[in-house]
């Protein structure tokens, strides 16, 4: 029971951080350390080797340094970077690629979905939803949350944890 409690840790704080980014153009930051202080701790319970374990810690250190690039560069916001850093550990060197082909993949639809939407006229039925009204106006930007949330989501199947716990 607690393994599957922890490894549901991952896929809960990626929904969480794409709602959050939805509502409000923001991933908090407790949502990155609760994944970055539940890895050792999913790990240790799961039986991952100490392998996995360096190689999750090494690949979510360059993913900090890449989304600390991205960063600077204005192609991220500082909570996607942070969220992409925190997740990278999960995921491991076997669904990296597939996480990065899938959150490609969802950010070009979202983004192709937000164009659309934001291409409508202003419906009074946003008066309801402040947040549907925000999603509206802000037109250069982009909740990529939800894209990373998608590709995290989409590969988690694959992840180290996921094959210790349902043995794939």
């Amino acid at each position: 029971m607690v393994p599957f409690l922890l490894l549901s840790i991952f896929p809960a704080a990626l929904l969480v951080a794409a709602a959050n980014d939805l509502y409000e153009f923001k991933i908090p930051n407790w949502i990155s350390i609760l994944l970055i202080v539940a890895y050792p701790a999913a790990g240790l319970v799961l039986g991952a080797s100490p392998q996995v374990m360096i190689e999750g810690i090494l690949i979510g250190g360059g993913a900090l340094a890449i989304g600390f690039g991205l960063y600077a560069g204005r192609v991220l916001g500082g909570g996607d970077a942070k969220l992409i850093a925190a997740s990278a550990p999960w995921l491991g060197a076997g669904a990296l690629g597939p996480f990065i082909l899938n959150t490609a993949i969802a950010g070009l639809g979202l983004a192709i979905v937000m164009i659309m939407f934001r291409k409508m006229p202003i419906l009074p039925i946003y008066a309801h939803a402040p947040w549907l009204m925000e999603l509206h106006e802000r037109r250069n930007d982009l909740p990529y949350g939800v894209a990373i949330a998608s590709g995290g989501l989409l590969s988690f199947s694959q992840t180290p944890f996921f094959q210790l716990a349902f043995g794939g």
